[in-house]
């Protein structure tokens, strides 16, 4: 079996996002407030790579379409509707609950973080069920990108 390698390693930042958050969450919790800043912004940075990569793709590439049996694609595409409301709610509670860390509001980072942190492990997690079932366990439908969608050739 071959991988795609964009959509691996997309995939893998977001993995390494959700696992330095996790280990922000437990440095926070010993009180390591400045180990704590730098590991949630590297988790933030993993999480920008990922955008930007499945941004690109996305643009340029185009996104794959589910290749599984078809009598699970509306199943498939409720849980990519999930995921994707996740992933958009958890980065705009992302931002927002660095920049109140960043500004030193920290009553408000502080009631925030957590809400946001296990919203981001969920992202993560159907993130990679999305990968596995569109690359791993299906083979991956048709490819088309946002440009040639637009632009008709």
């Amino acid at each position: 079996m071959s991988l795609p390698i964009l959509p691996t390693i997309s995939t893998a930042f977001i993995v390494l996002s959700a696992i330095t958050v996790a280990i922000g969450w437990v440095q926070i919790k010993q009180r390591k407030i400045e180990q704590h800043r730098k590991t949630m912004l590297l988790a933030a940075l993993f999480a920008i790579i990922f955008f930007v990569i499945y941004a690109s793709r996305t643009i340029f590439i185009g996104n794959t379409a589910f290749g599984g049996p078809d009598q699970i694609k509306v199943y498939y595409t409720a849980f990519l509707i999930f995921h994707i409301t996740l992933a958009t709610v958890g980065a705009v509670m992302g931002i927002i609950t660095i920049t109140l860390g960043l500004k030193n509001n920290l009553e408000k980072h502080r009631k925030l973080g957590p809400i946001t942190s296990v919203i981001w492990f969920f992202t993560a997690i159907t993130g990679v069920a999305v990968y596995l079932l569109l690359y791993v366990f299906y083979e991956g439908g048709e490819t088309t990108s946002m440009i040639k969608a637009i632009l008709g050739f």
